[in-house]
Parts: structure tokens; C-alpha cells; sequence
């Protein structure tokens, strides 16, 4: 069984989730503020978390950054009742692997679920990807450049996977999207340019400056060796 830790302050909502990720072969552990979060986080070893934007006792964003600090790979999904396109934005770019507007669909939950869980399995790659002065661990999600030590999501590692794959070459959006985020994009949906956005931060330009990864126009991205 799958363990999932659900981090929302609303209990009558995280009931009925639990209630059909339960049918859907899921073990939910349920917490309601972020005290209670943290201590659930420091017992259990949960696949996935669902983490609301906002918590009784503070921001889920915060909560958010103390995740993607002690637990770079594990994946994360927001939930977000405000729907602001601002929180969809931070989000992302503090590091979740998706985002969903509340209500949401179980069925679209679950499907979300199982797509960034099954980007979370170890890929069948090399366990070391290597170009110029780039080393990438698939296994434990960290990017090396000439010594230095880089934690990557798994969204973010995904990508960068996919991009050494070919380098020099465009890959499409939506082909990368499939790779990375086990999905479709939809219309005006940024988040694949999100995480590429926070990807192209962490690992900075090449020591003559040139960007690492390029945004082509209608036709991708790619990354320059």
C-alpha cells in the first residue's frame, strides 16, 4: 500500500479523500495544521504529500520550504482553495511538483498522484549522467558542477534528464511535459516553465556565461553544451 500524507486544515474534506485514495489502493495519514504536519513528517516515510496553501497555524508555502529543504525527492502536489495564479507561481517555484485549484476532482487528484509517484520510481538510467562539467545522480537527485552539489526536485531532475538525453537538441514542451510531469500540458499552463524556470537558478551558465538550457521559441527547450 501507498502512504500519502495529507496536510489540509479543512477535516471533512481530508475525510472524503481519504475515503477514496483508500479505493484507489492509497494509505492516507491525515494532519491538520503544520505543528502536526512536522512531527508527521519526522515519523513516517509517506510516498507523496498533498500540502494546502493554507494551514490554521501558517503559510503551507512556508511548510513547503522546510520540505524541499529536508526532503528534496519527496513529492509534493498543492491543493490551494484561493485559486491565485500567484499561489500556482510560488509554488512552483518553491519547489512543488504540481498544483491543484480546490475543489478538485478526486479522480483528477489520484491521477496526479500516481503520475508524479511513478516519476518518483528509480529511472532505468545510467547512474550517473555526465556533459562537460555537469555530473547528474538520477538516484539521488543532485546535480555536481565541477564540485559543487545541487538538490534538484524530481520535476526538475526529470527535465534534466530528459535534456542531456540530447544535447543540442530542442525537445518539445509537451514530449518534456510527458517525461517530466507524466502529463499533457493545458492551455496557458506554466508550470513545465516553471520548474525549467528554477531548474536554469540552480545550475547557473556555463563558466563563459553562455545559458545552460535554451527557450526556443515554438519549438522547446534544449540544452547547450
Amino acid at each position: 500500500m501507498t502512504e500519502l500524507l495529507l496536510i489540509d486544515d479543512d477535516q471533512e474534506l481530508c475525510e472524503l479523500l481519504g475515503s477514496w485514495l483508500a479505493q484507489e489502493g492509497f494509505v492516507t495519514h491525515a494532519c491538520h495544521d503544520g505543528q502536526s504536519a512536522r512531527q508527521a513528517l519526522a515519523e513516517l516515510q509517506p510516498a507523496a504529500v498533498v500540502l494546502d496553501v493554507m494551514l490554521p497555524d501558517g503559510s503551507g508555502l512556508e511548510l513547503l520550504k522546510q520540505l524541499r529543504s529536508d526532503h528534496p525527492g519527496l513529492p509534493v502536489l498543492m491543493l490551494s482553495g484561493r485559486g491565485e495564479p500567484l499561489d500556482r507561481i510560488l509554488g512552483l517555484e518553491l519547489g512543488a511538483d504540481d498544483y491543484l485549484a480546490k475543489p478538485c476532482d478526486p479522480r483528477e487528484l489520484t491521477a496526479r498522484l500516481r503520475a508524479v509517484l511513478r516519476r518518483s520510481q528509480p529511472p532505468a538510467t545510467p547512474s550517473q549522467l555526465e556533459l562537460d562539467d555537469l555530473c547528474y545522480s538520477p538516484a539521488r537527485g543532485v546535480a555536481s558542477i565541477d564540485g559543487h552539489e545541487v538538490s534538484l526536485t524530481l520535476s526538475e531532475g526529470r527535465i534534466l534528464e530528459a535534456l542531456l538525453a540530447q544535447p543540442g537538441e530542442p525537445l518539445d514542451k509537451q514530449a518534456l511535459a510527458q517525461h517530466a510531469l507524466g502529463r499533457k500540458l493545458t492551455l496557458y499552463d506554466r508550470s513545465l516553465d516553471m520548474h525549467v524556470s528554477n531548474l536554469r537558478r540552480k545550475l547557473g551558465p556555463h563558466a563563459d556565461g553562455r545559458p545552460r538550457i535554451v527557450a526556443l521559441r515554438s519549438r522547446g527547450y534544449l540544452y547547450a553544451p
